[in-house]
């Protein structure tokens, strides 16, 4: 590790010494970024500039990227730093992307760091190290080394506290779906296209499966590897496999065709779309990222539309391929082809044919030979028919297109596109900010180290159980998401009867005492002889008979000259309520505003205010205030009554929740327990085979073979209170 960080620093020091020649040696001034007083920065398809320099100790983890990155990055973050600086805020770009997420989480560290330095800092991150110690685990997959001992590869497969992680991402995330703002797109129909192996097929699956054990490459028909390629043994096992599934003759001419290849089934598909929507010239797009369209030599794209032509009758300029368009010129020409319906079907890659193609007007399928590496490829491929403005899908084909994914058995081709599917499922979840699960699981397939090699045997030998364990975890994991809202929403309810049923007791006993008032102010209420209710206020220091212009003085003056410091003082009575007068001091800090504020109290020791307890200046206003504070008991009253009621109403369906069960807590318990069970039967099928590749490793089983039966048996199965 140290080697290699002296070994970066020398390269770094390197390029420092560049720069700084080339700065000191050139012959004119020019303006740079800083110069320009630039302010903000619009970044659009934002992800094309991720692979920015990152530096890690983590050098031998797969999956991770370059971390030297590219210039074109290095540029962006030094302009969009040039801004924080002078701004010193995480502000001055907004970056514009369908896709800022295209295939791992780890992608996210990089955005933070162009877009959230002093966030980032906060936090105590200042590396890449520092950020995944927080919210990634690293893990140990183990395949066989070319000399057929059992090494370990790390990769960054799992991701923690995922919540925390969205709500971050939230924080500078605007997202919309086509969906939110109403965009008239058609709906994806997608079908997994299973196809049996053929036999040649079937012979090659076992010699992958060899050679992914020992190493042996004449066992695939080629030269042994080379010095270089024994590191990528994995991947290139990976890689064989993927041709294999397109074709046995990507693998070898010496191949010949089959009526129940890839290619065979996929014309017979494509010539059912063509003839169905033939009165509308419905067209389709087939992508393939290998087997690519070359003039001259054999390839996948040449071979379907050969069948096209000579056994479903299509003709032949009706199917082109993108790769045919050399300039701007004749890809407007295949593209506006394919919009008119004189070209019928279009190939291409996903990077020729994935993006910036507007051809949408009579797509009604979209056929997928591979499954590309990352979410964000296949969610551009379907984008050039699940798109708006696709008229033939909307008024022809219930306004849905249907999406072919072809796989053939005991390959990886389910498996890929399983992973990819789920990986899209949590990146649109992150985005939506929607992600209920704590840890989620990317996989252990990548494109520059392929695939963990216990995996990549269990699937080639029609192994389901792989497959039944990732379904099986899938479906756990929803359960117990839902078990943990239940479980939210009962303690939720337990807190809430609790507090409506104090709630309830308090207004209760409120509304009691506000009824007293009200009975005792109706009884001892006089009228005058023309039906106008008397106001007879008696203030302390005036007596009984005191007309209202003294009494609205006396007010007035309390008003202005009473210090009670914050307590209530008596001040006289009005019917037999007490009347009472309060100094509050100003809030504002540095202030010695005091005001009084005047209040009549009930035998229920309620207090009841008018005008929020100011007294009026004028004196007749004045001396009525007591007497309409009073007048408000009735509205009072009606508030606590309605409060009960609805207190009353809601406090059964708590106390239901309260008392409610989770009615899935049995089926949960057995998929933990069939889960278990799928666990000790890979465990079986892997280790007697380690055993027999790696004779140490067997001995080192046979010393603790209680600890590890121990583990296969207790593992995901609920064991007794008290029992390790």
């Amino acid at each position: 590790m140290l080697a290699g960080v002296i070994k970066r620093k020398d390269n770094l020091e390197v390029k420092l010494k560049t720069l700084q020649h080339d700065i000191e040696n050139r012959k004119d001034d020019i303006v740079d970024f800083k110069m320009m007083g630039i302010d903000h920065l619009f970044v659009d398809e934002s992800h094309q500039f991720k692979n920015l320099m990152f530096n890690t100790r983590h050098t031998r983890v797969a999956g991770l990227g370059n971390v030297d990155g590219s210039q074109k990055a290095l540029n962006l973050l030094f302009a969009i730093r040039t801004i924080q600086e002078r701004t010193n805020a995480d502000m001055g770009a907004t970056f514009l992307s369908g896709t800022t997420i295209s295939n791992s989480l780890t992608e996210l560290y990089l955005l933070f760091k162009y877009l959230r330095p002093r966030a980032l800092e906060k936090q105590g991150i200042h590396s890449f190290d520092a950020w995944a110690a927080i919210y990634a685990r690293k893990t140990t997959d183990y395949e066989f080394s070319v000399a057929n001992n059992i090494v370990a590869k790390e990769r960054f497969r799992y991701f923690i506290k995922v919540p925390e992680l969205a709500q971050f991402y939230s924080e500078i995330t605007d997202y919309r779906t086509a969906k939110d703002i109403g965009i008239d797109r058609p709906n994806k129909n997608e079908v997994l296209y299973n196809i049996p192996p053929t036999p040649d097929q079937e012979a090659f699956i076992q010699s992958l499966m060899q050679f992914a054990k020992t190493g042996d490459a004449t066992l695939l028909g080629r030269e042994p590897l080379s010095q270089r390629e024994e590191k990528a043994k994995m991947l290139i096992a990976t890689d064989y496999a993927r041709k294999m599934s397109l074709d046995m003759r990507m693998v070898s001419g010496i191949y010949d065709d089959h009526p129940d290849n890839k290619a065979s089934h996929c014309a017979a598909n494509i010539a059912k779309y063509y003839n169905q929507f033939n009165a509308q010239k419905g067209t389709q797009f087939v992508f393939s990222d290998l087997g690519t369209y070359k003039p001259g030599e054999w390839n996948v794209y040449s071979e379907i539309k050969r069948k096209l032509v000579e056994d479903h009758d299509i003709p032949a300029h009706e199917v082109r391929f993108i790769q045919e368009a050399k300039n701007d010129k004749q890809r407007r020409e295949l593209i506006n082809g394919m919009n008119e319906g004189k070209i019928r079907v279009l190939f291409g890659s996903t990077s020729m044919l994935g993006t910036g193609v507007n051809a949408q007007k009579r797509a009604v399928a979209v056929h997928h030979l591979d499954t590309p590496w990352r979410p964000s490829d296949l969610a551009q491929r379907d984008g050039r028919a699940i798109r708006k403005g696709n008229e033939i899908a909307k008024f022809f084909a219930d306004n849905k297109v249907d999406v072919i994914i072809y796989a053939v058995e005991k390959s990886l081709d389910s498996y890929k596109f399983n992973l990819l599917y789920n990986k899209q499922l949590f990146i649109d979840q992150l985005k939506t900010n929607n992600l209920t699960k704590r840890t989620i699981d990317e996989g252990s397939m990548d494109e520059k180290s392929g695939m963990n090699f216990s995996e990549y045997v269990a699937i080639l030998s029609g192994n389901t159980d792989l497959l039944d364990k990732a379904k099986l975890e899938k479906q756990i994991a929803g359960l117990e998401s839902e078990k943990q809202a239940f479980n939210r929403s009962k303690s939720s309810a337990k807190f809430k009867v609790q507090d409506y049923t104090e709630m309830l007791q308090s207004t209760q006993s409120r509304l009691n005492r506000m009824s007293t008032d009200w009975e005792n102010l109706q009884q001892r209420l006089q009228k005058r002889s023309d039906g106008t209710i008397e106001n007879p206020v008696l203030l302390d220091g005036l007596p009984p008979n005191a007309n209202p212009k003294q009494i609205g003085a006396k007010l007035n003056e309390i008003a202005d000259k009473a210090r009670t410091a914050g307590q209530y003082e008596e001040i006289g009575s009005l019917y037999g309520f007490t009347l009472l007068v309060k100094t509050e001091m100003s809030e504002k800090e540095g202030s010695d505003i005091r005001v009084n504020r005047f209040w009549v109290q009930g035998e229920g020791n309620i207090k009841y205010t008018y005008n929020n307890g100011l007294m009026a200046k004028d004196p007749e206003t004045a001396t009525m205030n007591f007497l309409r504070a009073l007048e408000k008991l009735p509205g009072f009253v009606k508030q606590e009554q309605k409060k009960i009621a609805e207190i009353q109403k809601d406090l059964p369906i708590l106390q239901e929740v309260v008392n409610g069960t989770w009615s899935k807590e049995n089926r949960l318990s057995e998929l933990k327990t069939e889960l278990a069970a799928v666990e000790r039967k890979i465990q079986l099928s892997i280790t007697p085979e380690n055993k027999a590749e790696n004779p140490e490793q067997a001995e080192k089983q046979k010393e603790t073979p209680m600890v590890q039966e121990s583990i296969i048996r207790t593992k995901g199965v609920h064991l007794p209170r008290g029992v390790l």
